[in-house]
């Protein structure tokens, strides 16, 4: 439990321990009465500087937008009424635009089963540690001579990366403080378009329609990626903002049989728990589901499919960013590697309630 949630708790048993000397008959003493009403007077002011609501903000009463959206309205792919606030502003949660790196060497802050998003393009090899992206949502980078997004929303539990090219345009991606089906709505800095980023489409605005190619990218502890990658880059602190690096601000979030924080479409999809982990790919027209709970009797499920064999390999030793108030004692959850043909392939590992939300059609591989 986090140091506020413990002390609006502190707050609630004080109260609750005073009101409980008082028997109910008119007979407390005008102390108890003080007391009670001092106490009660505390907590109105802690919650009024810590108002209730998990994260960064999610589920916390939304701003009012005064956000300046230059975004075209008139395009729009699905209603607008199935976009919510998440409580932060536009750019509330702030994406990295000059990310800064240190050799994999030379970092001496992460711990040996923390989970980092490994991405490679143009014969380089990169790590994101969610620790960090965990508070940012979105890293606009140049792996080589590729535009990349990496991004991830902790909420879906979705590490994608996109190539940030289109068209011969590069774009730079940000955060809108929107969601749709509890996932981080991105938007384009050129046409301020709106993205879903479980899919990489354009949904609102001038490129409505359009689709962003994902990058193979895959979540390793860091251990293995620092005995693999020992001169690499790897994305550091020096982001600019003052954050709990390291700490999980969604503590017990992802705990298979609860919900997510906002409803969703097909939340009473009960193939599977809530925020049961799977690996989701998708292969031309066909997607994919393979629950993590699988892998407990057989680490590698191969499947074909119409574009090829599909060769799925889970490995253990990644502790869940999502689960302790740090990270770094996260339970292990472990993570995986996907091929298809025995090449990587695009692929994550959301919680089933997205999936159910926007692939209802999926074929679940459970047994």
């Amino acid at each position: 439990m986090s140091t506020r949630a413990l002390g609006g708790a502190a707050l609630l048993l004080a109260v609750a321990a005073i009101a409980a000397g008082c028997d109910g008959s008119g007979d407390s003493s005008a102390s108890d009465q003080e007391r009670l009403d001092e106490a009660l007077e505390s907590l109105e002011e802690e919650l009024a500087k810590n108002p209730p609501g998990p994260g960064l903000g999610e589920a916390s009463p939304p701003p009012p937008d005064s956000a300046s959206w230059d975004t075209d309205f008139s395009k729009a792919l699905v209603s607008l009424d199935e976009f919510q606030s998440g409580g932060p502003p536009k750019d509330g949660i702030p994406p990295i635009d000059i990310p800064q790196f240190t050799r994999a060497d030379e970092v001496d802050w992460l711990g040996d089963r923390e989970p980092v998003i490994v991405v490679e393009a143009a014969g380089e090899t990169r790590a994101y540690p969610i620790q960090i992206l965990m508070w940012h949502e979105i890293a606009n980078d140049i792996i080589g001579t590729t535009p990349v997004a990496v991004t991830f929303c902790p909420l879906c539990n979705t590490a994608i990366v996109f190539d940030r090219r289109l068209a011969g345009t590069t774009y730079d991606f940000g955060t809108t403080g929107k969601l749709r089906e509890s996932d981080l709505v991105m938007y384009d800095r050129q046409t301020e378009s709106w993205w879903q980023q479980f899919s990489g489409k354009a949904l609102v605005g001038e490129l409505a329609g359009k689709e962003l190619k994902q990058i193979p990218a895959r979540i390793v502890a860091w251990k293995e990626f620092l005995d693999a990658h020992a001169d690499a880059p790897v994305l550091n602190r020096e982001t600019g903002f003052a954050r709990e690096y390291g700490q999980n601000p969604y503590v017990g979030y992802d705990s298979i049989d609860t919900p997510p924080i906002f409803a969703t479409t097909n939340e009473d999809d009960d193939r599977l728990p809530p925020k049961e982990r799977v690996v989701y790919i998708e292969t031309g027209d066909e997607a994919y589901a393979v629950p993590f709970s699988r892998f407990a009797t057989n680490p590698r499920v191969v499947f074909d499919t119409p574009d090829g064999e599909v060769d799925i390999r889970w490995s253990g030793g990644v502790a869940s960013a999502l689960d302790g108030v740090g990270i770094a004692s996260g339970r292990d959850v472990g993570s995986v590697t996907v091929t298809l043909d025995g090449r990587p392939v695009p692929f994550h590992e959301p919680f089933w309630f997205a999936v159910a939300a926007f692939r209802p059609d999926v074929e679940i591989l459970a047994g």
